[in-house]
């Protein structure tokens, strides 16, 4: 007999591509402005200062394929295309040349962010959880391993919006690289089995509506498919 006073929540799974067996996941963590371009267009420095991270929660990951549905209390919701990196362990003050010793897998994301709650945060100083960490707000691919597909460092990035292409960029112009992100983040906190990161988006962030049809791929990756309703 379970101890619980409260049944336990589901546990957290991405799906593994080419296995019926499954990725836990503990936390999502996420890199903002890490390709210069995306920096400008938000109106930022694209130099190389020293990355910020923020989380989104477990169960904003919706794997599948399955719809976006549009958020309340928003009404300028952004896509951001994203390579995220699925770890198989962890530590404290990783070196980067260990930081790809950590890593499962790689796959193709979306960081959706309600635009207009983050400028009202930014411009009053307040935390962003509410802009990033809502329900459904990171569709997710499956996960490619790296045993099977390396450790991808350049390839095409992309977002196609109903047979648009908006976003278009490269995993070379990460202003970070991954073995840099991982050794960084764990600076700050002691990452784990288990631990999701978003990489960053590059340019051609923008605005998405019901009823949009949602394509985005990373060369040697995946490609991650969905409809917002």
């Amino acid at each position: 007999m379970s101890s619980s006073v409260i049944p336990s929540p589901p546990p957290v799974t991405l799906p593994v591509k080419g296995s019926d067996r499954t990725f836990p996941v503990r936390r999502v963590y996420c890199v903002g402005r890490n390709y210069a371009a995306h920096a400008v267009e938000m109106g930022h420095d694209p130099s190389r200062e020293v990355p910020f991270f923020f989380q989104k929660n477990p169960d904003n990951l919706v794997a599948g394929g399955k719809p976006f549905p549009y958020p309340v209390m928003s009404q300028n919701v952004h896509h951001e295309v994203e390579c995220y990196v699925a770890l198989k362990n962890g530590g404290v003050d990783i070196g980067i040349d260990q930081a790809l010793d950590c890593i499962y897998g790689y796959g193709v994301a979306v960081d959706f962010t309600r635009r207009d709650i983050q400028d009202e945060a930014k411009a009053k100083s307040r935390p962003w959880e509410m802009a990033k960490a809502f329900d459904h707000s990171a569709p997710v691919s499956a996960i490619a391993p790296a045993a099977e597909i390396g450790h991808p460092d350049h390839g095409a990035i992309t977002l196609v919006r109903n047979d648009v292409r908006v976003q278009n960029g490269d995993l070379s112009q990460m202003i970070w690289k991954t073995p840099e992100i991982i050794a960084e983040l764990s600076r700050y906190v002691r990452l784990a089995a288990g631990d999701i990161i978003l990489t960053g988006t590059p340019a051609g962030v923008g605005p998405v509506e019901r009823g949009d049809r949602i394509f985005c791929a990373i060369e040697g990756v995946g490609e991650l498919a969905f409809e917002v309703i």
